[in-house]
């Protein structure tokens, strides 16, 4: 295992074990407190029972004994949810961490999914360079929001940017990747925020949109004023005893009229998610707002948080609160007589819609923010826990080069991961592959596409320098048939193959970098030899750039494509033991076509021959 990769793991583990320790405090003091409100709310009851008003006392002889037990059941309640929230806190906080472990070491099958929208069959690389999904890219970067940072981080990643964009993107990563404690900290609340449904966030923005229905209304919202108005005033009235007690039917029937006409119940179900899950996100947003990072980028998600003076972590408490007083209706009996004598939904529903008038306008914006801090944090992240990998080089002097040293496949265990040198370029020229039966030809050519995939989004990239122009990645390597669809593997790669040469005939300012695994093995090799040599000469006329896998050492074996060929090799071991022979690799780039290839012995060696 390399020295820094140990480092980066020491780091997590005395991480963790603070929070774990931490966790464990909170854990007892939920525990005494829980108890403490037992016993308070045993003593009340004992209060009641003891000085319970007979006939010769009145309410004041229960009030001194019950009014500092209800006092202190208050403070305990309060604290007692303070001590769980830090408590959720602290194991989300060693949940994460113990993960970023698992991540630096490539353990996939304990890792979360991490949840994204699904990749277009059609996408020119995505679902060849694992961008989502299990061990892939995605997932590489931790925790992250299903409706803010994972979508932002796969949009980032499925769509390159231009120059400018990946520069400030860069700077950004630079300096969160300083701060442990804060990118601990904001991917744990990701973590706790994403309990909630992915689909919270589509659904309260949606509501953001919608048109006021009880602020539209005048008279009903009047009406909703006096309920509270012919409430109190039949109270007062009666207690004066100037109404019969049969007069507490009044503001009865009319709050029921009105709140059934105003049908405001089923507009709050059908509103923004609880108000706990606001609670995470304004955490979210308080956090971002705080942090002063020296970038640009940063700072354009500083000011969309607190745009035309409306600051996200604010405005979503106020929203809590009356969230908050919305869920009133989870509790049927004291919802059903505050709501006749008070109208308490539609005062709520007016609230909200006042809230949505407001804010609701900022309030994508706000979400849009976090999805881009939380991705950046990802990057940045990921920059840390590979302290040998580089932020690439932007060409901007017009030369279509990529030069890569020590590449290596960013999703590959960094003890097992086998640098290699890379060069592509200039147009006109082509990278050929050969090599026997795993050897490692596909995971060089996944590892140009995946780093240049990084590289283009503004990440780190499992190098140690990578230096490369703006590019269009297209590949072709993890094609199928389909049953469904009627299509044969040699159609299937030949559609794949026209989306590759239309991309590269379109032509301009940013060239295609083609990368192609032992183009259309679906056919038989004599016509197989033919068809490749006519695509890749139409993409090397085009002015494309990009690497070809093989194993038909005579594919370059025209003069046209000699001359554009730079080969290059794996090769393959065969030892005998004293269990037989035995096969090795040591996924080390050579100069060269491959002089031999392993098919008949990989047959023998399975015991087949």
């Amino acid at each position: 295992m390399p020295a820094h990769t140990a480092a980066v793991l020491a780091a997590y583990a005395d991480r963790r074990t603070g929070h774990l320790a931490a966790e464990r405090t909170a854990a007892r003091q939920a525990r005494r407190l829980s108890w403490a409100r037992l016993l308070l709310f045993a003593a009340g009851v004992a209060a009641l029972w003891w000085r319970w008003p007979g006939p010769e006392h009145g309410p004041s002889a229960l009030l001194p004994v019950l009014a500092p037990i209800v006092v202190a059941y208050l403070v305990a309640a309060r604290l007692h949810r303070r001590v769980q929230r830090a408590h959720a806190r602290h194991r989300a906080l060693a949940e994460v961490l113990e993960e970023g472990a698992w991540r630096v070491e490539r353990r996939w099958d304990r890792l979360p999914l991490t949840a994204a929208p699904a990749v277009d069959a059609d996408h020119p690389y995505g679902g060849d360079l694992s961008i989502t999904g299990r061990a892939s890219l995605l997932q590489l970067l931790g925790p992250l929001g299903a409706s803010t940072g994972a979508a932002t981080a796969a949009g980032w990643l499925l769509q390159r940017a231009e120059p400018p964009v990946i520069r400030e993107r860069q700077e950004a990563v630079r300096a969160l990747a300083e701060r442990p404690a804060f990118r601990d900290e904001l991917t744990a609340r990701a973590r706790l925020a994403g309990a909630a449904p992915r689909s919270a966030v589509q659904r309260f923005l949606a509501w953001c949109d919608e048109a006021p229905w009880l602020l539209r209304r005048p008279v009903l919202l009047a009406a909703a004023y006096l309920v509270p108005a012919l409430t109190v005033g039949t109270f007062v009235a009666l207690a004066a005893g100037l109404l019969p007690g049969e007069a507490l039917w009044l503001p009865i029937v009319v709050g029921l009229l009105v709140t059934g006409v105003g049908r405001a119940g089923g507009r709050l179900a059908r509103g923004a998610p609880g108000s706990d899950t606001f609670r995470l996100y304004g955490e979210q947003f308080r956090l971002v707002l705080a942090e002063q990072v020296p970038a640009a980028a940063w700072q354009r998600l500083q000011a969309a948080l607190g745009a035309g003076g409306h600051a996200a972590p604010a405005e979503l408490q106020r929203l809590q609160r009356l969230l908050e007083a919305a869920e009133l209706r989870y509790s049927p009996l004291m919802h059903g007589v505050v709501n006749a004598l008070f109208a308490w939904d539609l005062h709520v529903l007016a609230a909200l819609e006042r809230w949505r008038q407001r804010d609701g306008a900022h309030a994508a914006g706000w979400f849009a923010a976090l999805g881009e801090a939380e991705a950046l944090v990802g990057f940045a992240t990921l920059a840390a826990d590979n302290p040998g990998w580089c932020l690439p080089e932007l060409r901007d002097d017009g030369e279509v080069m990529l030069h890569a040293e020590a590449l290596g496949h960013p999703l590959l265990p960094p003890a097992s991961c086998v640098p290699n040198d890379v060069e592509l370029g200039p147009p006109g020229t082509f990278l050929l592959v050969t090599g026997s039966n795993m050897a490692g030809k596909t995971t060089l050519l996944r590892s140009i596409g995946t780093n240049a995939v990084l590289a283009q989004a503004g990440a780190p990239a499992c190098a140690r320098r990578l230096v490369l122009p703006p590019l269009r990645v297209h590949t072709s390597m993890r094609v199928s048939d389909s049953l469904e669809a009627g299509v044969s593997l040699f159609m299937a790669e030949l559609l794949r193959l026209r989306g590759v040469v239309n991309a590269a005939r379109e032509g301009g300012p940013v060239p295609v970098l083609f990368l192609l695994d032992e183009m259309l093995h679906g056919t038989n090799t004599a016509e197989r030899q033919v068809a490749a040599r006519r695509i890749l000469a139409h993409l090397l006329r085009c002015g494309a750039v990009g690497a070809v896998s093989t194993h038909d050492l005579e594919l370059g074996d025209t003069a046209e494509l000699r001359a554009a060929a730079h080969a290059v090799h794996f090769r393959e071991e065969v030892s005998n033991g004293k269990d037989g022979a035995t096969m090795s690799f040591d996924y080390v780039l050579r100069a060269g076509p491959a002089s031999s290839a392993n098919a008949l012995k990989l047959v023998e060696l399975m015991g087949l021959g």
